[in-house]
């Protein structure tokens, strides 16, 4: 199908943080642009503000007429959205042209110079790093990212349409569907085993991915993965490697080592050794692109990071609050090994919300290790997501397998009071579920608290 045909654009799952970028770009393009999500959200909100129609409730008869023409009008949706969806099902059923994200995001940068990032870790942080690196540098850029850049308050980062940075999805093997003409592979830890028959089935998956690639393009891994490219890592035998690292007022500040010299005196903000390996992996990509060393040393040094990617809610001498996404262990680990890093010396206590079923069952153990590193560990209910529940999967059996000196099953309502309570000078909040909207309330309660 051919987009130029295509006028107006309908969403289902519009809220979602991919969805809503994809909504942003045809707004912008010029398109009529509405959708339906079943939460309003900040995201949804902001939306509403420029102007896009969004209904919450699942019904046919709120949808604007405009995207009622099946000869004109695109439906996307999530693959999040069940096939019972009222919604789905009509446009289904009635001719119209119903794809899924992944598609359209394959469509879009079709005609364009694509540089995808892929990865079970790593991919929202490195594709916003290099999306605004390339914004900086004034290539022509769309960057589709899957978090809020701090920079740029948007998760559509847009110079230019020639060029496009673009998360690769291993979620429904959503990636295979791009065609890129650089890639990057971050991670490829074990994840979504409710999608993939086994940790084997998704490395190969991965690896189908790398054959996506154009017959002229590169691709980028990171050290010690299972795969051919040009390669990074931080203080690593690597064709991109930070070296001289050190940590000063919180920031780092390196010498990268390239194929063609040492470049000097690069300043990075972001705390964590695995944000580190991100921006040398977007300052290869960029590199081989062909941007100015000199124009990418100011973009790094001034790159905020993305909402809830290690987010400082409160900084004061006597108390730290961070909000992190983080919902795998591999996440957790470099989420501690960042927060040890800035506070090495400060007792630090974390409340996570599990992040589906199938994730916690597959991860009890590696769980269970990566939160028993705090010194206290407070656990919210399982978040269901797409999800039924599974028999004998609670936050309270994972909550068993935890060694921290201090741990608690606890609701919402109860994080202030016991974080108060409890009177440690470093507090963070993990997890992909709906924790992230305690957050405001959160820091509310915790800065008249400090």
């Amino acid at each position: 199908m051919s987009l130029k045909t295509i006028h107006n654009v309908f969403f289902i799952g519009i809220g979602g943080v991919g969805m809503s970028a994809l909504a942003r770009y045809f707004a912008l393009d010029g398109k009529s642009v509405g959708g339906y999500d079943k939460t309003p959200t900040l995201i949804t909100q902001s939306l509403i503000e420029l102007g896009l129609p969004v209904q919450f409730e699942m019904a046919l008869d709120q949808i604007d007429k405009r995207f009622m023409n099946p000869s004109d009008t695109l439906i996307v949706f999530t693959p999040a959205i069940s096939d019972s969806n009222v919604i789905l099902q009509y446009f289904k059923a009635h001719d119209f042209q119903v794809l899924k994200r992944s598609e359209v995001l394959g469509l879009v940068t079709q005609s364009t110079q694509c540089l995808a990032v892929a990865g079970t870790h790593g991919k929202t942080t490195t594709s916003s790093i290099l999306g605004h690196l390339m914004y900086v540098c004034n290539e022509k850029v769309t960057a589709f990212i899957g978090g809020i850049s701090e920079n740029y308050q948007s998760n559509l980062i847009q110079n230019g349409t020639e060029i496009s940075v673009v998360e690769a999805d291993e979620f429904d093997r959503s990636f295979l569907t791009l065609s890129p003409d650089f890639a990057c592979i971050t991670s490829m830890d074990a994840d979504h085993l409710d999608i993939y028959n086994s940790e084997d089935d998704l490395v190969e998956t991965f690896k189908q991915f790398t054959h996506k690639i154009k017959p002229s393009g590169k691709l980028f891994v990171r050290k010690g993965l299972p795969l051919e490219g040009i390669t990074y890592g931080v203080n690593e035998v690597a064709d991109y490697s930070a070296t001289n690292v050190r940590i000063e007022n919180g920031s780092y500040h390196f010498d990268l080592k390239t194929p063609h010299g040492l470049i000097q005196h690069i300043t990075f903000h972001l705390p964590g050794a695995h944000n580190l390996s991100n921006a040398v992996a977007a300052l290869a990509m960029a590199l081989e692109f062909g941007c100015e060393i000199e124009n990418l040393k100011t973009a790094l040094s001034t790159y905020k990071g993305v909402k809830r990617r290690f987010t400082y809610q409160i900084k004061t001498e006597d108390f730290v609050f961070i909000d992190d996404y983080a919902h795998h262990p591999t996440e957790i680990n470099a989420v501690y090994q960042a927060v040890k890093e800035m506070y090495p010396s400060q007792k630090v206590a974390v409340v996570f919300q599990p992040h589906l079923f199938s994730r916690t069952n597959d991860f009890a153990d590696e769980f269970a290790a990566s939160l028993s590193q705090f010194d206290a560990a407070f656990l919210l209910d399982i978040y269901p997501a797409r999800e039924l529940p599974i028999v004998g999967v609670t936050s309270g059996w994972l909550l068993d397998k935890i060694k921290s000196p201090i741990k608690k099953l606890i609701t919402k309502s109860d994080i202030a009071s016991e974080i108060k309570k409890l009177g440690y000078p470093v507090f963070i909040t993990l997890g992909a579920g709906d924790i992230g909207v305690e957050v405001s309330e959160l820091k509310e309660k915790l800065s008249y608290a400090y």
